[in-house]
Order: structure tokens, then sequence, then C-alpha cells
């Protein structure tokens, strides 16, 4: 399976065009180009029962290359799906800048991160979060219309064609395996053509046996798609097989300073 080029071989790319960094506005030491996903000066925190402030994420630069594919690892605890969170406007930092396609959400209104997310974010939720009510294909189709668009029926019964299931797309997730809900739930995330494609956890819930599959499936369709992928796991065996590997230790200060 052909995957993205690394960053190594990114920063490569631009040094055969003799261009120094300075040239790009945003350039990215790291990364070699400028990012799809730039996070600076980030702080977290949430409020516990005796009304403290808990320290959950204090980042002061992390970012990703448009395209590129990675994986962030850590504990349980140290704030992983948060980080998520934060990324996609779901919960809004309380300083720092988010920065996703040249947009900081951080300055939109709530409102205004929910239809950015429709229309650029793409989210694989470790627990599906499929609607009971409705059908494989409809879930996907209400995935659309978060966006504001027409919903795309056509692409919807593609997408859930590629991921296998055509012949499953009028069942209901009650009906469907664990594995062939997170199939759905990847074709949903995929449904508004994203530029970035966020997975919590997305083969915890997965038996050994479909594993391989769902990582396969959600790094070609990022692949085909020149779709960013930031995925969390805790699995060696995932995480293995990325290029780029960070813990949130290496870049969250609130784990180093603990």
């Amino acid at each position: 399976m052909a995957l993205v080029k690394s960053p190594k071989t990114l920063q490569n790319r631009l040094a055969s065009r003799s261009l120094p960094p300075s040239y790009f506005p945003d350039f990215d030491s790291h990364l070699g180009l400028a990012p799809m996903l730039l996070l600076q000066g980030v702080k977290k925190t949430f409020v516990d029962a005796a009304a403290a402030r808990l320290p959950i994420l204090d980042i002061e630069h992390f970012a990703t290359a448009a395209g590129e594919q990675m994986v962030v690892r850590g504990r349980s605890g140290s704030g992983k799906t948060t980080l998520l969170h934060v990324i996609a406007g779901i919960s809004r930092a309380d300083a720092g800048k988010v920065e996703i396609d040249g947009v900081d959400i951080t300055r939109l209104p709530e409102a205004g991160r929910d239809r950015f997310r429709a229309d650029k974010i793409g989210y694989i939720f470790q627990t599906f979060n499929l609607l009971p009510a409705f059908s494989a294909l409809e879930n996907v189709l209400l995935g659309m219309s978060f966006s504001g668009g027409r919903a795309d029926r056509a692409r919807a019964i593609g997408l859930l064609e590629q991921v296998g299931l055509k012949h499953r797309m009028d069942h209901s997730p009650q009906k469907l395996s664990v594995g062939e809900q997170q199939r759905v739930a990847v074709a949903r995330a995929l449904a508004n053509r994203p530029k970035l494609l966020l997975a919590d956890e997305p083969t915890a819930n997965v038996d050994p046996a479909n594993q391989q599959q769902i990582v396969d499936l959600i790094r070609q369709r990022c692949e085909d798609e020149k779709i960013a992928l930031v995925l969390v796991t805790h699995e060696t065996e995932v995480a293995e097989q990325f290029d780029r590997v960070e813990t949130i230790e290496s870049f969250n200060q609130v784990l180093s300073n603990s």
C-alpha cells in the first residue's frame, strides 16, 4: 500500500528547490512546509469537584503537514482525547492558537466551530457514536447534513461500498458487528471530504482479526483523498506502521513537568 511521504522526505523535496524556510510565511521546521494543523501556546484546564483548576494541556508547539499521517501515544489519562477535542473545536482551548487549514478556530464562536468542524474535520470516535435509530446509510448522510450542504447520497453509498458495507447499508447499528460499526464510522468521518481526520483509539473496541483492516482502511482513504491524519492509539502494532509517532508526554508540558 502506497503511503504518504514522511516529513523527512518532504524536507528533502523543499531543500532540492533551494528555497529557505523564511520563504514560507508559516514554515514549520519539523515538517518542512506550512502545516495543515498548528497548535501554539495551547492550554486547557478542567475544574474539579473542589472548584480547583486542573491543568490538562500545555502545548508550546504541535504541527501536522497536509496529507501527513501520524500517531500520538500516551498513557491513559494523559490528555489524548482532550487534545483531539481541542483540535476539533469540541472543547475550546483556554489559551493559544489552534490553526487548521489557515483558520484559527479559537477565534470562532461555538456555532462557527461546529460549522468549520463539519466542513474541514472528520472525527472517528472510540465508541463510534452512531445513531441507533438510523441505518448505516442514514448515519453517513446525517454526517453530510451537518455541513449545511446537500447530502450526497451517491457519495455516501460509494463510501460504504469502499469500506465493504454496501450490502449492509440499510441495516441499523444494532444489526452490525463491532467491526462493521467502526467501518460505518470511518465512512461518516470521510463524508464531507475533510482536510484533517482525527481518530481516537479506532481499534480499541475492534477484535484483533479486524484491527488491521480498520487501520488499512483509514490510511488508504486518507492517502487517496490527501487527508492529514492524527491517530491516537495504545497499540504498539498499530503505531509502528507509521513514519511519525509522537508521545503526548513529549509535547504536553503538563506531563513533562509532573
